[in-house]
This record gives C-alpha cells, structure tokens and sequence, in this order.
C-alpha cells in the first residue's frame, strides 16, 4: 500500500511541480483535489479524508517553497523588511486555520475550498497585467491580510501565493519581490499548518497506517520527491509558451474541478 500510494504520488508531484514552475501557482490547488479523490480508494474514513489531503499538500508544500525561498533570497527577491513583519501573522493564522479545519465538518470544508478555488481561478482567468503605483497600507492592514492568508491557507491546503501575490501587486509592489515575499511567507504558512494539523489529529481513532496525525506520509514523501525536479523545467518552457493562455485555461479547468467538487 505505502509503495502504490507513494508512486502514485511520485506522478502528481510531476504534474504539480511542473505546473508550479509554468504557472506559478502553489500546488495545493492541483492536490487537494487529487488526495480528495484518491484517499477514499485506500479505505481511508471519509470523515477524515478532507483533513488528510489538506495537511498532507501543505506538508509537501514545505519542501517545495523552502527550496523556492532560498533561491529568490539568493536572487535578491525578498524585501526582508516588509516579510518579517508578515510572517509572524501568516503563522498564526496558518495555526488558526488547521485548528477551524479540525472542527468543521468536511461539507464545509469542501464548499469553503470549492469555493475559493472558484474565486482564485475566476481572478486568473479574467485578470489583466497593469503597472500601478500605489503605496502599501498601513502595518494593521498588512499584518491583518497575512494573518487572513495563513487562515485561508490551512483551510485549502496552499501556500497562499494566490492570495498574497494578487494583494501585493495590486498595492504597487514590484511582482518579482511580491513573488519573494509569498514564496518566503508560504514556507512559513506550509510549516506551521503542517504541525497544527499533526497536533490536531493525534487522537482521531480513524487515522490510517503511515500516518502522524493528519499527515499522510506516503502521499507527501511520494509528490515532494519529485515537484521540486520538474519545477525548474516548467520555468523554463515558461519562456516559450504563451502563459498567459495556458494561464486562462488552466483557470478554467480549476473552476470545473471546483464545481465538481461542491456537487
């Protein structure tokens, strides 16, 4: 079982790690869904399955953007003045969000990530690339939306890059150091999600063999072993292909899973 689940895992992790490099978008929209079908499958109780596949993607998300935070720091693309002040609030809210995880009953939990996903890809699907020249609010405001995206992060199961580089951009911040700063804040959200989720389901009677707490291990070791290779080759066919229309309809696709998902 750990093996089949692990190859399985070793494919989406190619899938997502790809579609991270081209798109540029946290791979927890492409495995939750996935987990959410495949859990089921493994004989894993359905009660549990939506907790499962949400720590499970953010415990995969922690290698993934850790390696992806040391680069952009590497390139100069974190303003580490604006981030430190961001990453305390995102992990309480990551925090947060994996303990409301916990306690909603997974109809919520599916309609809440249905939702969003429909909300996120619709703003993908229909946005236009515009400079602006707006200052940034104030620290309450700043602090308030990172502690808002650490909420909404653990409640998906992503790192919140779509969340935080959409507001970032849009109060002026130049989009590689908004990318920085998501990428730096999202190894924080993934961490700190990932052990509130494995603290919260210590004690749940249902969990499945390979388990620690809501943590799927086969599942996680199985997609963070091969997202990060294929990342670096989807960046570069970035450079190739029309983006922005492989963008919309990638959107597009998102909007039909995530009405799938809420029928």
């Amino acid at each position: 079982m750990f093996l089949s689940v692990f190859l399985v895992c070793m494919l989406l992790g190619i899938v997502v790690g790809f579609l991270a490099g081209l798109l540029g978008i946290g791979g927890g929209l492409v495995i939750v869904p996935v987990l959410i079908m495949l859990l089921p499958t493994l004989g894993i109780h359905t009660d549990i399955v939506m907790p499962i596949a949400l720590a499970s993607s953010l415990a995969s998300i922690v290698v993934t953007s850790s390696s992806a935070a040391f680069t952009h720091h590497k390139l100069g693309n974190i303003p580490w003045k604006m981030t430190k002040k961001l990453m305390v609030f995102v992990a309480v809210g990551a925090v947060v969000g994996a303990n409301l995880a916990d306690l909603l009953p997974k109809e919520a939990l599916t309609a809440i990530f249905a939702t969003f996903v429909i909300s996120l890809a619709t703003y993908m699907l229909f946005s236009i690339r515009q400079t602006v020249h707006r200052e940034l609010p104030s620290d309450y405001v700043l602090k308030g939306v990172a502690g808002g995206t650490g909420i909404i992060a653990s409640l998906m199961g992503i790192s919140g890059g779509a969340v935080l580089i959409p507001f970032l951009t849009y109060c002026g911040v130049n989009l590689l150091h908004a990318i920085g700063v998501s990428t730096a804040c999202g190894m924080i959200v993934s961490l700190f999600g990932t052990m509130a989720f494995m603290i919260a389901g210590l004690d749940n009677p249902n969990l499945p063999e390979w388990s620690l707490g809501y943590i799927y291990w086969p599942a996680v070791l199985g997609i963070a072993s091969s997202s990060t290779i294929l990342a670096r080759y989807g960046v570069k066919l970035a450079n190739k292909l029309p983006v922005k229309t492989i963008k919309k309809v990638f959107a597009a696709f998102l909007i039909l899973v995530a009405l799938k998902m809420m029928i």
